[in-house]
């Protein structure tokens, strides 16, 4: 497809990929500090009056919803449990018609307290991510002892009716490259669904090395010397997550390769960080700022052509094979996983 963006409702880029599915980052802000996001010291937050508000979160999310097409809202951070509006901004976002479908991404503290009221909200569904069962290895690699609390939040999204509830583990060499079979166990046991994700450049140190990254065949290896897998029959349409059937089924496991096995030709994602910019890929350099233009009174109709302006631009790939490749210069905990 090689028209220019125009009217028509739809977030298209120059390669005939459709946006649907809207990422929202809520802060920069979290509560862990895992060594492959962030220092041990944190990072230096947004200041206060760069953050979108709760009403212009919820008014970017319904020209996205209204005029854009967008039928998958999905909150990030961050950490999003810390946004002090987040049942309220969930609440009007599953209140929008047509109704998209509302999930959050998070690290499960504090889940356990706020999952009734985020599924009375509206909200669909959680991502928890979870990269180690044991104790000590979870607070080496969140600098935190936090792990009763994750998995009380992940208990808590169950029983609160999140299904399905999802855990997202990221595993690195010789760290916790041996846990896959031990994760996918814990998994099935709870009725939750486990994605592992190779891990990418993301880390505000830029220390990711593709070299001693754990790949997505290393991680099916590791998982069927325990476990029998079988391709999953469902069709996977945008998904990010290949999947298998464990032991037959009906529990799923499912590997997201974004490095060895991009998915880059279905993506339907578009991204819109905690400052009000627009980013049509995870790897983007470059951002287009919507919180300017709505803070100098553009109407919707404007809102919504320049969002379409910035889709327009996505490139073919997110580029990590490329040697000119450069990493993101905002790490993850301000762009949103």
């Amino acid at each position: 497809m090689s028209v220019a963006p125009g009217t028509d409702g739809v977030l298209v880029d120059r390669y005939g990929r459709v946006a649907r599915d809207l990422r929202v980052s809520l802060t920069d802000k979290c509560n862990l500090r895992c060594t492959y996001c962030m220092p041990a010291e944190g990072l230096p937050w947004l200041a206060g009056p760069d953050l979108l508000t709760d009403e212009e979160i919820v008014r970017l999310v319904r020209v996205a919803v209204e005029r854009l097409g967008v039928t998958e809202v999905r909150f990030t951070g961050g950490e999003p449990l810390i946004r002090p509006g987040l049942v309220g901004i969930v609440s009007a976002v599953a209140a929008l018609r047509p109704r998209p479908r509302v999930s959050l991404t998070t690290n499960g503290i504090g889940l356990d307290r706020l999952a009734p009221a985020l599924r009375t909200a509206g909200l669909d569904r959680v991502n928890v991510s979870l990269d180690t069962l044991d104790p000590g290895r979870f607070t080496r690699l969140t600098r935190r002892p936090r792990l009763d609390a994750v998995l009380a939040g992940l208990a808590g999204a169950a029983a609160a009716g999140l299904s399905p509830v999802k855990i997202n583990s990221v595993l690195m060499r010789g760290v916790n490259e041996d846990e896959a079979p031990a994760l996918l166990r814990f998994a099935v046991e709870h009725d939750y669904q486990l994605r592992i994700i190779e891990q990418m450049p993301l880390d505000a140190q830029h220390g990711w090395d593709r070299h001693t990254m754990v790949t997505a065949e290393e991680i099916l290896t590791s998982l069927r010397t325990v476990f029998e897998l079988s391709p999953d029959p469902t069709e996977r349409g945008a998904a990010p997550a290949e999947t298998w059937l464990v032991d037959g089924g009906p529990a799923r496991v499912g590997v997201i390769a974004s490095v060895t096995r991009p998915f880059c030709g279905d993506c339907d994602r578009t991204r819109l960080t905690a400052d009000g910019q627009v980013r049509a890929c995870l790897f983007a350099t470059e951002e287009s700022d919507l919180r300017a233009a709505l803070r100098t009174g553009a109407d919707d109709d404007e809102l919504a052509r320049r969002w379409r302006t910035a889709m327009w631009g996505k490139r073919a790939g997110h580029g990590i094979d490329d040697p000119t490749f450069l990493q993101p210069t905002r790490p993850m905990s301000a762009i949103g996983g």
